[in-house]
């Protein structure tokens, strides 16, 4: 069953569109200034940074609308790079390859399977009661125990974060909301579209104003006047945008202030990992954005508070 392009998605998407275009023309411009061997190679990272947006708009727009079963297929391929973007930066040994290979193979498909046959109850508990003792339980029949509780923790810690964590933004497209049926594609672009404009803003707001920062030996760029002023913006553009969900204009404030301080919070942890295995980016798989992980960040916390919260209060 695919989506139906009804008016608020055609402008939500054409307006996404637009500002992309626009993005495009002032960095091509700004790339025929002539300037310092520094300017050049920021303006180039920019036009990198546009180019792959393009294709991630473009992509998340063909799953979308097609339907629920490319959404899930979607993201299942989404957690299965971030899955291997984490576990490849973090220390595995022999003895863990066959518990790596069901976590890849069995618990990630297996996950966004009973999304699609929509068996919530054991969605909501597979990986944090089921594979939580399944990892252990396999790898400790290898024999290893070097480093056994860090090894355990890591595959663990992957599998909660980016399947477990991830796969309940799709989640959004199979609650039952009296009044929006049918519209749950809009609920899932509204998340996405609200956390991933608070770590712009934050940024933007961080460089113009910033001082004092948040955690200096995490994240020295996140600063507090970053960080407050990012998130009282995105908030309020989340609550201009309430028509394309479920929520009154006060609890898509409410809501959008929620997702972006999760997100905010995905955001300084996954900066912390990478600064405790000593890289930048978790992976380089897109081009001006690092890896998959590093766009999800931000999504990986916000998405299970936003489904439950919006299942708890809103749905029959």
């Amino acid at each position: 069953m695919t989506v139906a392009l009804d008016r608020q998605l055609a402008w939500f998407f054409g307006g996404v569109l637009a500002f992309l275009a626009v993005a495009t023309v002032v960095a091509r411009l700004l790339a025929l200034r002539t300037g310092s061997e520094a300017w050049q190679a920021t303006v180039a990272n920019l036009e990198a940074r546009i180019r792959a947006w393009w294709v991630m708009v473009t992509v998340f727009a063909v799953a979308i609308l097609g339907g629920r079963t490319t959404a899930l297929v979607l993201f299942a391929v989404i957690s299965f790079l971030a899955l291997r973007e984490f576990i490849t930066l973090t220390p595995t040994r022999r003895g863990d390859h066959r518990t790596l290979f069901y976590t890849f193979f069995a618990a990630v498909p297996l996950q966004y399977y009973l999304l699609a046959i929509d068996w919530y109850g054991l969605f909501s508990i597979l990986i944090p009661v089921y594979g939580f003792l399944f990892v252990p339980t396999r790898s400790v029949l290898s024999g290893e125990t070097d480093d056994f509780l860090a090894r355990i923790a890591t595959i663990q810690w992957g599998l909660m974060v980016c399947v477990y964590c991830v796969s309940h933004a799709p989640a959004l497209l199979l609650l039952d909301i009296p009044g929006y049926e049918g519209q749950n594609a809009k609920l899932l672009l509204y998340l996405v579209l609200v956390v991933q404009l608070s770590d712009v803003l934050q940024y933007v707001w961080g460089k113009l104003v910033g001082r004092h920062a948040v955690a200096p030996t995490v994240s020295p760029s996140k600063t507090i006047e970053g960080l407050v002023g990012g998130v009282a913006s995105a908030t309020l553009v989340g609550a201009l945008l309430w028509p394309m969900t479920p929520f009154s204009p006060w609890q898509a404030a409410g809501m959008s202030l929620v997702i972006t301080l999760m997100g905010f919070a995905g955001g300084l942890t996954m900066s912390a990992i990478k600064r405790d295995r000593g890289v930048k980016d978790f992976g380089a798989i897109i081009a001006g954005h690092g890896g998959m992980l590093d766009r999800l960040d931000s999504v990986c916390f916000a998405a299970p508070i936003f489904f439950h919260l919006t299942r708890y209060f809103f749905t029959r």
